[in-house]
């Protein structure tokens, strides 16, 4: 397996994973996220680094509010993206594109960050765990990880609850064709080991469409899409709903860091 780079169909990218109703739900419970972190980390101005950030959604967002963004990825066609957006914004100088793996960050910037993104990245790469690791040695003694991935506890439930019961028997395997679906869903337990083993902690975890995907009829996100997305925001943080949430968001500190949990 290879790092997938999202080039041939970029488009499609940028119209299904924001544009649609579930993407819509997925950027409304991130953005609720990050203000949380930009709330913990309560400095005016913040170094970020949007690690794998696709066409730069957020770093968008944050670039906005005064922030400055390292934006890098794979895929030139998604960060083409990136320059028409920002093209003529009055804070495009408050984001540098970088066209380059995270694995290859090193040969292009220096110093640490007060917030790393790393958002759906983990379940697309040949090497989730080290690439993690690695990418943890950027951040700031204070600062936080906005991490997101694709929840394998969830595609099982998924499955289990659609009938797909020959396919969890047989382990879930993996499709031979990649589109926008993650062929590599990762477990809770193992990327809070990883990030254990670097001296990193979870200070809050937040599940990501915990009632969308399970919904018997499409239309109720359409019909009721507000009513479903309080819903969301009510249980993204409720035990069971948050561990089966489609992806999984934890942000993320250093073990000796002075930040109070679950506030």
């Amino acid at each position: 397996m290879t790092d997938y780079n999202f080039d041939p169909i970029a488009q499609k990218f940028v119209n299904n994973i924001y544009g649609s109703y579930k993407g819509q739900i997925r950027k409304e419970i991130l953005w609720c996220e990050l203000l949380d972190c930009l709330k913990r980390l309560n400095k005016p101005k913040l170094r970020v680094l949007d690690a794998g950030g696709g066409f730069g959604y957020f770093s968008q967002k944050l670039a906005e509010l005064g922030h400055q963004v390292i934006l890098c990825d794979i895929s030139n066609e998604l960060l083409s993206v990136a320059k028409a957006q920002l093209a003529d914004q009055p804070y495009q100088h408050n984001v540098h594109i970088l066209h380059c793996s995270i694995q290859s960050l090193a040969e292009h910037i220096d110093g640490g960050f007060d917030l790393i993104l790393n958002h759906a990245v983990l379940e697309w790469l040949a090497e989730p765990k080290q690439t993690l690791q690695d990418l943890t040695t950027w951040l700031n003694a204070d600062g936080l990880l906005s991490l997101m991935y694709y929840n394998k506890e969830a595609q099982r439930f998924f499955n289990l609850v659609s009938g797909n019961l020959e396919f969890v028997e047989r382990g879930m395997p993996r499709k031979k064709v990649v589109r926008l679906s993650p062929t590599n869903p990762l477990f809770e337990a193992e990327v809070v080991d990883w990030i254990t083993q670097v001296n990193l902690s979870v200070l809050k975890k937040t599940g990501v469409r915990v009632l969308h995907d399970y919904m018997k009829s499409s239309e109720v996100a359409e019909q009721k899409f507000e009513q479903l997305l309080a819903m969301e925001k009510t249980y993204c943080q409720t035990e069971p709903y948050a561990s089966l949430g489609r992806y999984t968001h934890l942000t993320i500190c250093h073990k000796d860091a002075d930040f109070r949990l679950g506030e």
